[in-house]
């Protein structure tokens, strides 16, 4: 009876802790790629209403060209924290 009641609060911790390496890693994803999902949506959202998607669009692109800057920085301990 004693073991049960381990192993079903190992198997609950390792659920919780896999929960929340997804949550993290879906927050990096937005933060990397938010901008560009906004703009993506946005536009979809104007063609669907018939309006004229091309600044949305624009901005989206922008936002994408952002994010390829920012993740082909070469990132080390020395500069971590400078501005891009």
């Amino acid at each position: 009876m004693i073991r049960l009641s381990r192993s079903r609060g190992q198997g609950m911790t390792e659920y919780i802790v896999v929960v929340a390496l997804v949550a993290i890693a879906a927050i990096g994803v937005y933060t990397a790629f938010g901008k560009t999902l906004r703009g993506q949506m946005a536009a979809t959202a104007q063609s669907l209403a018939g309006k004229s998607a091309s600044g949305a669009r624009s901005e989206a692109n922008d936002a994408s060209d952002a994010a390829e800057t920012q993740a082909s920085r070469n990132i080390k301990l020395n500069n971590y924290d400078q501005a891009q």
